[in-house]
């Protein structure tokens, strides 16, 4: 399991990342303050505040999550 930061400023930037996201067999959960939704869910993401850092959570191997990152590295907040 591994945490990232991520930045999702438009619509479309939710977009690709739920599609990414969909794309994975494991389970992923982006954090905002004390929500937690299912990445997968592009409902759940747009019922989170999108003006703040986002905390996703990876429930995956060491491997998988690298591949994810590599995915989502465009969203990464610095």
């Amino acid at each position: 399991m591994k945490e990232y930061k991520i930045l999702l400023s438009s619509i479309n930037d939710v977009k690709e990342f739920v599609s990414i996201t969909n794309d994975c067999p494991f389970e992923i959960d982006v954090i905002s303050g004390r929500y937690a939704v299912d990445a997968k869910s592009i409902m759940g993401i747009f019922s989170l505040d999108l003006e703040k850092t986002l905390t996703v959570t990876v429930h995956g191997n060491d491997k998988q999550c690298e591949d994810f990152a590599d995915e989502v590295k465009k969203f990464m907040a610095d």
